[in-house]
């Protein structure tokens, strides 16, 4: 659901790194959120990119997200920067939550750099609950890292924080994990690198809970067959060649989609399936979601059969 917010507020937490804080024009309360939830941003330059709320749910006031100025930006970062000061109105959708915290009996939480901002909701969430739980908190160094005050607080000596400057390089993550015991479900937010170290160092991948910025590098494969997709609502057929996204056929149609990364990590495009075999392809869907075959995201996911059937 769209929403327009107004920006409150914006403030320096880190070198490259702003945090802006939105509230409703009216003053009214903003829809609820948990942690792990994100904000899809429609930025004035004509792009949509998503944020992790890092801020307190309870607080209905407001939303607050945490952007990192990324050197290579391929405009989001950059616009949110240099463009969204406090007065500005902003169409946002959501909040969405591909990233939740499930029941466990231990969590440990893994952020690397601006990773931070989902998994910082999530320790003062588990911190209120008295639950138990740890952090390791990765960066290059103490300076670079957002919030590293707030958690403290939050957490003590539950968090550990890992700065490469001050310990010659990446954590052990091997030791780090090799500790994990039954009942602990992890959650690891950061850069691929360390999301990849992650998963090859924990003996058991099941109990893994990632979320990313970006697709990891997917192995050459051969082009995929053509694809016809029905569109159950309008009753338009819109072909698929072996080359072209389905976001982009359908688009190409005139049956637009909202959609942002393109990459399949975000979930702005998941679209329900009526009929037909997905192919996903996407980096949100659980196994078990992918089983059950009740949605897919358009913009990586192709088609097994020679039909599909959406719900738009």
């Amino acid at each position: 659901m769209a929403h327009t917010v107004r920006v409150h507020s914006t403030t320096w937490l880190a070198p490259g790194v702003v945090q802006v804080e939105f509230r409703d024009p009216a003053g009214a309360d903003l829809p609820a959120w948990e942690p792990g939830a994100h904000l899809a941003l429609r930025l004035a330059n004509g792009m949509t990119r998503e944020y992790s709320l890092c801020g307190d749910p309870a607080d209905r006031r407001s939303w607050t997200v945490a952007v990192l100025r990324e050197p290579n930006s391929r405009g989001g970062s950059s616009w949110v920067h240099e463009r969204l000061t406090a007065g500005t109105l902003l169409d946002v959708e959501g909040p969405r939550n591909n990233f939740p915290l499930e029941p466990a009996e231990r969590h440990l939480l893994i952020a690397g750099g601006i990773g931070v901002t989902p998994v910082r909701a999530m320790a003062a969430e588990l911190a209120a609950r008295g639950g138990d739980w740890r952090m390791l908190y990765c960066g290059r160094s103490r300076e670079s890292m957002a919030f590293l005050p707030d958690l403290r607080e939050i957490g003590g000596d539950r968090v550990r924080v890992h700065a490469d400057d001050e310990h010659g390089g990446p954590p052990d993550l091997r030791a780090e994990l090799a500790e994990v015991t039954p009942g602990t479900v992890v959650y690891c937010c950061g850069p691929e690198p360390l999301i990849g170290a992650v998963e090859a160092a924990l003996p058991d991948p099941s109990v893994l809970r990632v979320e990313r910025f970006r697709a990891p590098q997917a192995p050459e494969s051969a082009p995929g067959e053509g694809f016809e997709v029905m569109c159950a609502a309008s009753g338009a057929r819109v072909p698929v060649g072996p080359d072209v996204s389905v976001l982009d056929a359908l688009s190409a149609a005139g049956v637009p989609v909202p959609s942002s990364c393109q990459e399949g990590v975000c979930g702005t495009c998941e679209t329900k399936v009526l009929g037909g075999e997905p192919d996903h392809r996407d980096f949100v869907l659980s196994p078990a979601e992918r089983e059950a075959g009740g949605t897919m995201m358009i913009c990586v996911s192709r088609c097994r059969s020679a039909e599909l059937v959406l719900d738009l």
